[in-house]
């Protein structure tokens, strides 16, 4: 049995190598670092180096504190690293957030898959993983002709940890444009390509691939036959718990940088791509009807806190209907191209009070996001958003269904350890009281309608 496991969760804000215990799930060490972005040629690009410096360093300090028995992967989607024979990168790994795919949209929308093959809706920037490999074979034809293989970003790191490639479809299934999730197989924008050759073998997300190299073994101080599973995307990881142990249906918000709504067991409803719904895919390869918003980044535009607030300062959002309208940031979400603006002027509003109205507005986009996507049955919030009372309560409010949040152990990291184990205990789940007084419904009712206008 693996006692401890050392999750690897690089997200888009911050990286992390976490121990988990194998029986408890829970976190038991923590090493942390901002994951930055290098504005420098060719493109903005994620500084792998140092990260990687970061992860071998966590994992000899972290395996003095306690023997690591299993190492597991999980990352942001979006992303694909481009190594030539010996594993090196023959591009740097592109940051999603740079518009340079965007210049070719024209000619790759001529030769990308639908949206109903798919479940791939277009996005801005360089969120299409697909988009970007088009851009990077046209800009940097003479770099991306030494790709030996495309890499999905969390199997990129367990490449670096045992030598072995592979593929996963839970990064192929993100938005990528290059996975059917109902068909199991690669969209016809891989065949076209000519990019077939460089996909590696298609592993299971738990899959052992091997044992940690010799070299980074002596340098970490772990045993030299330490199994590498082939890892996870990082929304993926926070469901899988959840996958593995929970009757359908029922509806998890994974929260962080960006909020991502997944629907088990959802009502037939058809995703609307222009609204950022999508169809993900788990760890067992079954689609999952997704829709997202970048919560976590407009929590921090807004200056939010998780802090707790006084009930006069609910009542009086409530009252005086304090809102934020969509969207923030614009570029993403269900109500995409929509300048955000507040109904009042924060400045007349107290510092708590203007905590309670950016709590709602989270929760009212996740409300939306979950409408879209059919979902059904109680909704389980996970990662930080699940700590926010008021947003919690006003999720309940708008969605009209129970909320639930963990009591045990959840999130990225603890679901990237559930692929190194058997016998994943069901998570303990608390349920949010309702708490919110009458007027909530009239506030629901007012934003949506100024939401959708």
């Amino acid at each position: 049995m693996a006692r401890t496991i050392a999750v690897i969760d690089i997200g888009k804000t911050n990286a992390k190598v976490a121990l988990v215990d194998g029986e408890s799930f829970g976190e038991i060490a923590v090493r942390t670092t901002p994951n930055g972005v290098v504005d420098a040629p060719p493109y903005p690009h994620f500084d792998t180096e140092r990260l990687w410096a970061f992860i071998l360093d966590s994992l000899k300090v972290l395996n003095v504190e306690r023997r690591i028995d299993r190492i597991s992967v999980t990352t942001h989607g979006a992303t694909a690293a481009l190594v030539d024979g010996d594993g090196v990168l023959v591009l740097p790994v592109l940051d999603y957030e740079h518009a340079g795919p965007q210049e070719l949209l024209a000619e790759y929308e001529a030769v990308r898959p639908s949206f109903s093959e798919t479940g791939t809706p277009k996005l801005p920037v360089g969120l299409n993983a697909g988009m970007q490999l088009y851009w990077q074979s046209r800009r940097f034809p003479e770099a991306f002709g030494r790709v030996s293989a495309i890499l999905m970003y969390a199997q990129y790191w367990s490449y670096r940890l045992t030598g072995v490639l592979a593929g996963e479809v839970t990064s192929l299934g993100c938005h990528a444009d290059l996975w059917e999730p109902v068909n199991r197989r690669y969209s016809t924008l891989v065949t076209g390509q000519g990019w077939s050759r460089l996909m590696p073998p298609l592993r299971k997300a738990s899959d052992v691939l091997g044992p940690i190299l010799p070299e980074l073994a002596a340098a970490t101080g772990l045993d030299a036959q330490t199994p590498v599973h082939c890892g996870i995307h990082d929304s993926n990881a926070s469901l899988l718990p959840h996958v593995l142990t929970t009757p359908s249906p029922y509806a998890v918000v994974s929260t962080g940088t960006w909020v991502v709504c997944m629907a088990m067991g959802a009502r037939h409803c058809e995703l609307d791509e222009r609204r950022d719904t999508l169809v993900n895919v788990n760890a067992l390869g079954d689609p999952v009807p997704s829709a997202r918003f970048m919560g976590g980044r407009a929590f921090s535009l807004l200056g939010g806190r998780n802090a707790p607030v006084g009930d006069d300062a609910v009542a009086s959002v409530l009252a005086r209907q304090a809102m934020i309208l969509p969207s923030i940031p614009d570029d993403s979400g269900p109500f995409p191209g929509r300048q955000a603006r507040w109904t009042i002027d924060r400045g007349q509003l107290t510092e708590e009070e203007a905590q309670v109205a950016v709590a709602f507005y989270l929760a009212l986009m996740s409300a939306t996001c979950l409408s879209l996507i059919g979902a059904d049955g109680p909704v389980i919030v996970e990662g930080p958003f699940s700590g926010n009372g008021r947003y919690l309560a006003m999720l309940a409010a708008a969605t009209g269904r129970r909320v639930l949040v963990g009591e045990s152990a959840t999130g990225t990291s603890v679901g990237a350890a559930c692929l190194a184990v058997k016998g994943v205990p069901r998570p303990r789940l608390r349920p949010v009281e309702p708490s919110l007084p009458g007027a909530a419904t009239a506030y629901v009712e007012r934003w949506r309608s100024l939401a959708s206008g």
